[in-house]
């Protein structure tokens, strides 16, 4: 074990023989280090932190609480190889933060760059190479083996196939599903086209609906929504309805759903652009 006489670590910490903890480096309360991790100087963990495998992480970096770094990849193909995980300095790592070490099949390391700053909730799995001052927007989940060039940001909520590239200053939109390559200085947003597809008949037999209740809402629901029907659906056909219907209360709630004010268009059993305002 290699501690440098500067580092603070907390009394409730655990280092495993044979971690090196760099000069004024902090380790926070109930963090896990294991025998080969490397922590360079200035690096902070706050709490709660679990660091393992073969992990070497840079200066200066921050790694919020319940992040962990370093664990065995979730790939079936891995066969305990010892690989390792890189992280360069002044990256800053948010809260829930998962990343893995490589595999034999990617070139055994995983590699965050310098200056990086991954949000909240992230996974980057195995072989994965993250290059310098890239951002992550919380929730991004990248497969094995992608690479994301410098300056690039993916944002929140978005998925990343295997083996995608995506090039140096590139900008990726909110909940994206990429599936192809990103040239470099480009922007990408995924048109999700999000469509009704009917009641959600199997949950309410499960929450106890009859099939009397179910049939009459089935009834309704072919009524509001006709083969033209888009983001908007008359008014006046919906308060005769919901007079028809006044009785039953689950009938009522979706008309009055549908009747109050909202910003955003209701989805229907068309596909409607995305981006409608209506």
């Amino acid at each position: 074990m290699s501690i440098s006489a500067s580092a603070k670590i907390h009394p409730s910490a655990i280092i495993e023989p044979g971690a090196a903890i760099g000069e004024n480096a902090e380790i926070g309360a109930y963090c896990c280090v294991g025998e080969r991790v490397v922590i360079g100087r200035g690096t902070k963990l706050q709490s709660h932190v679990v660091v393992m495998e073969d992990t070497i992480i840079g200066d200066g970096v921050t790694v919020y609480p319940f992040a962990s770094l370093g664990q065995k990849p979730q790939d079936l193909k891995y066969n305990g190889e010892r690989s390792r995980l890189e992280i360069g300095n002044n990256t800053v790592i948010r809260e829930y933060v998962t990343a893995n070490i490589g595999t034999s099949g990617g070139g055994m390391v995983t590699k965050i760059g310098k200056n990086c700053l991954i949000m909240a909730y992230c996974h980057i799995a195995h072989d994965c190479i993250i290059e310098d001052n890239v951002i992550l927007v919380n929730g991004v989940n990248l497969a094995g083996h992608v690479t994301v060039g410098n300056n690039a940001i993916i944002g929140g909520m978005s998925a990343v196939k295997q083996f995608i590239r995506i090039g140096k200053h590139a900008m990726i939109g909110g909940c994206s599903g990429i599936d192809r390559d990103v040239i470099p200085y480009g922007v990408v947003r995924s048109d999700r086209v999000t469509t009704l597809k009917g009641l959600n008949i199997i949950g309410l037999r499960r929450r106890g609906f009859s099939n009397e209740e179910i049939k009459l809402m089935q009834s309704v629901y072919n009524e509001i929504f006709t083969p033209d029907s888009r983001t908007t659906i008359a008014s006046d056909k919906l308060k005769a309805l919901k007079q028809r219907h006044c009785s039953d209360e689950h009938i009522t709630e979706i008309i009055d759903f549908l009747l109050a004010h909202s910003k955003n268009p209701i989805c229907t059993t068309i596909p409607t652009d995305g981006n409608s305002s209506n």
